[in-house]
């Protein structure tokens, strides 16, 4: 089976879309592919709560930045209101995949089809 955005019903891959190309495609059961895809996202989002970059070979990198205080604007009453000094995820792509994004990429199959077995039974153990 091969993975499209056209087959979805909004053009937006959601965790729950992840889990079950990991069911369908690594052979997971689907109890497993939710569980690491929640485990993964938790990890990131834990990471970057703690200042810690993650970096993700081949696609990019999520950081923490700092935004500095600037003005604002009430855009209803044209009220100067400051906004203050706020931390915010930004998300750098790797130049692998801004080539690939520009060069039409594939289906993104290629990725979920390359893993093999034993490095999913590896996660298995390790998430335990």
């Amino acid at each position: 089976m091969d993975f499209t955005l056209e087959a979805l019903e909004t053009p937006a891959l959601t965790k729950a879309h992840l889990a079950e190309l990991l069911f369908e495609q690594i052979g997971l059961n689907k109890r497993e592919s939710k569980d690491m895809i929640e485990a993964f996202f938790e990890l990131v989002a834990t990471s970057l709560i703690e200042g810690t970059d993650v970096k993700i070979s081949g696609f990019g990198n999520f950081q923490i930045r700092m935004k500095a205080p600037r003005p604002g604007r009430n855009p209803r009453t044209g009220e100067a209101i400051p906004i203050g000094e706020r931390r915010v995820a930004t998300f750098h792509a790797s130049a692998k995949l801004k080539e690939q994004i520009q060069n039409g990429g594939g289906s993104g199959s290629e990725a979920v089809s390359n893993v093999d077995a034993t490095e999913i039974e590896v996660w298995r153990v390790g998430a335990e």
